[in-house]
């Protein structure tokens, strides 16, 4: 990575330019297909990082609609296109929601693909329902956390997953339980209903043997490896929605949802925040403009 200068972008048909204020990076990122390579599969090097954006609509191209110049926004940008580790960033309108006035650029950055990856991983694609038993695995990082506080507000028993020293955090975010993968035997949990897997390998195996008859195995780490008997098994990538980034940026405003911001780091910084000699704590923001 370093940091260099570019051509601003353009704005074509129903997309914005906005100008950020924030970015929001998953450090997986660089293994991602879309990172290098355009959808029709030719070299796109250099590439600019960071899908996630809060800032301000700058310009308007052709056609657009549903928003206006220096309205405060928030959301994904493509994930085979430029990103948003940069001053502006070109973005399809759709993919924007508007962020209140009463949110900050930080928080607004860090919310799009950790909140929406919780919200469609639990509703859309888990069909959790209130009283259901929800495994939550990596329950400190900025999905679990998410995943955590969304499935309890729904009515569900979760329990949390991680490291020793994730414990209490996952407690703070709203776990009834939590079990300490390397020290905690995983199958005394019982069974559950629904397994929201971000890790993959021998853990979603042993947690898919986990699941009721009708329950669901959903994973963000590609298809998986062991389906549960005599349930699902679903694999998904995040995709932009303006209702549900409305939801879950209201319940942030009043209260029921916490964001997970581990380094907040300016721009010319960016570089060594994105590539920390420690384990990170939760999610890395760029602040782009103060």
């Amino acid at each position: 990575m370093t940091v260099t200068q570019r051509p601003e972008p353009q704005p074509a048909i129903n997309e914005v330019i906005v100008e950020i204020h924030a970015s929001g990076y998953v450090p997986t990122e660089v293994e991602w297909p879309s990172t290098w390579k355009d959808r029709a599969g030719r070299d796109r090097t250099p590439s600019i990082l960071g899908h996630e954006v809060a800032g301000v609509v700058s310009a308007l191209g052709y056609g657009t609609t549903g928003l206006s110049v220096g309205q405060r926004v928030f959301g994904i940008s493509d994930w085979h296109r430029d990103g948003t580790l940069a001053e502006y960033v070109a973005v399809e309108a759709r993919n924007l929601a508007p962020l209140p006035g009463d949110i900050d650029f930080a928080v607004g950055a860090s919310l799009p693909i950790s909140g929406l990856t919780a919200w469609q991983g639990l509703f859309q694609h888990g069909r959790l329902q209130a009283g259901q038993t929800v495994l939550a695995h990596g329950a400190a990082g900025a999905v679990g956390t998410m995943v955590t506080q969304l499935a309890r507000e729904a009515g569900a028993h979760v329990i949390g997953t991680g490291r020793a020293a994730d414990r209490q955090k996952a407690l703070d975010f709203g776990a009834h339980e939590f079990v300490d993968l390397e020290n905690d035997a995983l199958e005394d949990v019982g069974r559950i209903d629904l397994v929201f897997d971000v890790i993959g390998g021998d853990i979603q195996a042993r947690s898919a043997r986990l699941i009721r008859a009708g329950g669901t195995l959903v994973t963000i780490t590609g298809p998986a490896e062991v389906r549960p008997g005599g349930g699902l098994a679903i694999d998904f990538v995040v995709e932009s929605d303006r209702r549900q980034l409305g939801e879950i940026v209201q319940r942030v405003r009043d209260g029921r949802l916490r964001t997970n911001i581990g380094d907040i780091a300016d721009l010319d910084d960016a570089v060594a925040a994105l590539n920390p000699t420690a384990r990170r704590t939760g999610k890395t923001i760029i602040a782009v403009r103060s």
